[in-house]
């Protein structure tokens, strides 16, 4: 398996972890967790050449509301 695939398995247990959140503060730190595994395993990809430069990444503390 490819590292930013393991990024990317952490990135989705940190988006079910958010889901059932009892409170704010913590839904907000396991949405910034999954950003930063998200960002991690982009720039893993390109590390191992498998995608080109792109855009800068989104600041990872902006943490969208809780739905």
């Amino acid at each position: 398996m490819k590292q930013s695939q393991h990024f990317l398995d952490n990135a989705e247990n940190c988006a079910q972890l958010a889901e059932r959140a009892d409170d704010e503060p913590t839904y907000n730190r396991y949405k910034r967790m999954e950003a930063a595994w998200r960002a991690l395993a982009k720039e893993q990809d390109w590390l191992d050449g498998e995608t080109s430069p792109s855009e800068p990444q989104r600041e990872l503390s902006a943490v969208p509301p809780r739905p």
